[in-house]
């Protein structure tokens, strides 16, 4: 995966998965690329082909701004995206993504341990998880201290059953995992994990030679336990202050409904012994 174009890889690929259509040009006739053709692109945008043709070779790494955001505009790429491509336009400072975690807040594990309606973990750049209470392992062990829900949501056939949105869930896993990243694609335990989802899974293969970026934020997780059944749970993602990349990761039931019922009974079954987990 590892390459000195990351510029041109983006553009490229993004630019494949505009259609004519999109931008008010005719789609008849034969085509023989996917989505636009660089002289599209280019004129869209107010550039030269020959300009556009040395960004994507990688001939001009460095172009200014003001392209940039003409490019993003042509290619429909959202305020994420678009903070995407100035980054990547960006000289290569030689930072790569943390390689050792910051150790976690024994306050922060104290917090989490007491909580025994919400379900919280925390990971790191790479999803690797590095705590959990003992509500988040009764959700999965997916979620225990070792795992990685990434790695896990591409190569156990039984998260398809465990997650009801695995579809939107993989494609979000991917572009926030590009998102992260950043420019720095070439880390090497990021190219590790990349390497091997890719060889094992053609899910992940396809999502990630999308280019997709889109900042992890919280939503709605729905799952299936196979013990309470349907749960409908509130994530929450907060930045760990004073730590290098780490996430607290919370999931909570609105009061008063099924998930809320269901989410209780389940933390009734833990024991009152069982020890924080990190």
């Amino acid at each position: 995966m590892a390459s000195g174009n990351r510029l041109g890889e983006y553009l490229r690929a993004r630019r494949e998965l505009v259609q004519p259509e999109d931008v008010g040009l005719p789609s008849g006739g034969r085509r023989r690329v996917h989505g636009l053709r660089r002289e599209e692109l280019a004129l869209l945008a107010g550039i030269s082909s020959d300009y556009y043709m040395r960004l994507e070779q990688g001939r001009d790494q460095h172009p200014s701004a003001q392209v940039l955001d003409s490019l993003a505009r042509v290619l429909g790429l959202s305020a994420d995206a678009t903070a995407h491509l100035h980054q990547l336009a960006q000289p290569a400072s030689g930072q790569g993504m943390a390689r050792k975690a910051d150790e976690i807040p024994a306050s922060l594990l104290r917090l989490m341990n007491s909580w025994t309606t919400e379900a919280a973990y925390v990971q790191d750049r790479l999803w690797n998880i590095l705590a959990s209470n003992a509500l988040a392992v009764a959700l999965s062990p997916v979620y225990a201290p070792g795992s990685n829900p990434l790695r896990a949501v591409f190569l156990d056939p039984d998260q398809r059953e465990f997650r009801r949105e695995w579809e939107q869930l993989t494609a979000d896993g991917v572009a926030g995992l590009r998102s992260l990243a950043g420019p720095n694609v070439d880390d090497p335990d990021l190219l590790e994990l990349v390497d091997e989802l890719s060889a094992d899974s053609e899910r992940f293969r396809e999502l990630w030679d999308r280019h997709d970026i889109a900042t992890r934020r919280g939503g709605i997780n729905r799952l299936n336990h196979p013990d309470v059944g349907p749960l409908d749970l509130n994530a929450e993602k907060l930045d760990i202050t004073g730590t290098e990349g780490l996430t607290l990761v919370i999931f909570h039931a609105t009061p008063n409904t099924p998930t809320a019922q269901a989410l209780a009974a389940l933390a009734s079954r833990i024991s009152p012994l069982a020890a924080p987990v990190e």
